[in-house]
């Protein structure tokens, strides 16, 4: 049932609910986005310094063409061949070496996830999160833009199938059946069996759950640790974790916070496509790829993202967060350390990428998976004691796997495995 041919209907049908909803299909940072990411906006220059952190910026085209003139002067000077095929070799042992430095003290743990990505929940945990962290006005502008369109999808697919089969019409297996047929199945033991055939799922961890979630590049777990506050008090719901780094791994796993009832770490390369996943594809829920993707080479990042992709169950959601082009830390890099274009690697051997909107949507696009969300984040964050600004220029993104329309009677002689 997973490899079902029936794109066509799928488009189709999210073509509709796109327009009835409204919703733009693509590029939606053009206009200024809604809050959760952000409601501090700076009117009065002289007031800069008054706060950390200002929202929604806009660039004029001086300051985007002298952004654009540090990252070409900063990129004029390419990293020897050599040493390029170095860091692409000897990736994890620099990131091992980077959580044997600093453990888990580098970053903060990142507790706007909820706020930022309420899809990380199931929906009706969300709305009661939403309820006690959020305010009225943030709960009403989430809960459109996240849900609306799944539920548009489930209305639209339910009132085709009633057009082209009637109103008796019945899902049985995820194939759909008039009265007379469903009886017939039912009453046939060998499509009792089949049904048990189906039912049989090789245990893995996280089985039992109802919900999963994967989150790729964990670190020393700062994503981690404030989904699993979350989810120990959320029934059904399973939290994987993976990185290449074995030392982040064992950073995680030795945490107090953690508890191998509600989650799952474990090494993994995602560039690695022979490597399998400790879960079959098409079970997961949500896959957060929070400030990940840059950290591979550019050549390697469509395949991680296809790979990903097969993982996602119909309808699930990757959700996406990286550095923007013209970010302060792409326009801070001294010559000599570009491997490529937008492409850098630090001093401490990490590579890091810049991305633009349309390279994000291109690769989850080629993917399969739809836009719900794309859009440039735009901040100024700065140093009141130094009085330092910098422009932070942030990717968020939200893609989905089509929801696969139930199939007609017609393909279940040759596609049902009891036939």
């Amino acid at each position: 049932m997973g490899s079902l041919n029936t794109m066509n209907f799928t488009t189709r049908l999210f073509a509709l609910c796109l327009r009835k909803n409204k919703m733009q299909a693509r590029h939606q940072s053009n206009r200024r986005p809604a809050v959760p990411l952000g409601s501090r906006i700076l009117t009065d220059p002289s007031k800069v310094f008054e706060h950390n952190m200002w929202d929604h910026m806009q660039w004029s085209q001086e300051e985007e063409e002298n952004a654009r003139k540090k990252a070409t002067e900063n990129s004029l000077v390419k990293v020897q061949l050599e040493d390029q095929d170095k860091y692409e070799r000897e990736a994890s042992k620099y990131w091992n070496e980077f959580y044997k430095t600093h453990k888990n003290n580098f970053f903060k743990d990142r507790n706007w996830l909820f706020l930022e990505f309420p899809e990380i929940l199931p929906e009706k945990w969300r709305q009661k999160f939403k309820t006690e962290k959020i305010s009225s006005e943030h709960t009403k502008i989430i809960s459109y833009n996240s849900f609306s369109l799944k539920n548009g999808m489930f209305e639209e697919e339910e009132k085709y199938w009633k057009k082209k089969y009637g109103g008796g019409s019945t899902a049985v297996q995820g194939y759909v059946y008039n009265k007379n047929q469903v009886k017939a199945l039912t009453d046939n033991p060998q499509g009792k069996n089949c049904g048990e055939e189906l039912g049989k799922v090789e245990s893995f961890p996280g089985c039992d759950a109802t919900y999963r979630i994967l989150e790729v590049g964990c670190g020393a777990g700062n994503s981690v640790f404030p989904i699993l506050k979350v989810l120990c008090n959320t029934p059904g719901t399973f939290l994987y974790c993976c990185d290449f780094a074995s030392g982040a791994v064992e950073l995680v796993k030795s945490h107090s916070s953690y508890n191998s009832a509600w989650c799952s770490a474990f090494v993994h390369d995602v560039c690695d496509d022979a490597l399998p996943y400790p879960f079959p594809d098409e079970i997961l829920d949500v896959i957060l790829l929070v400030f990940v993707l840059s950290t591979i080479h550019p050549d390697r990042m469509q395949g991680v993202v296809n790979r990903l992709a097969k993982l996602l169950k119909p309808g699930g959601m990757l959700l996406f967060r990286d550095y923007g082009r013209y970010d302060t830390a792409q326009l801070r890099f001294k010559k000599g350390h570009c491997l490529s274009e937008n492409f850098y690697v630090r001093g401490d051997g990490t590579r890091v990428y810049f991305f633009t909107k349309d390279e994000v949507w291109n690769m989850f696009n080629l993917a399969g998976l739809t836009e719900v969300q794309n859009l440039v984040d735009r901040r100024l964050q700065v140093n009141r004691k130094k009085k330092v600004k910098m422009q932070r220029v942030w990717i968020q993104s939200k893609f989905q796997k089509p929801l696969l329309p139930l199939h007609s009677p017609e393909e279940t002689t040759k596609r049902h495995p009891c036939k």
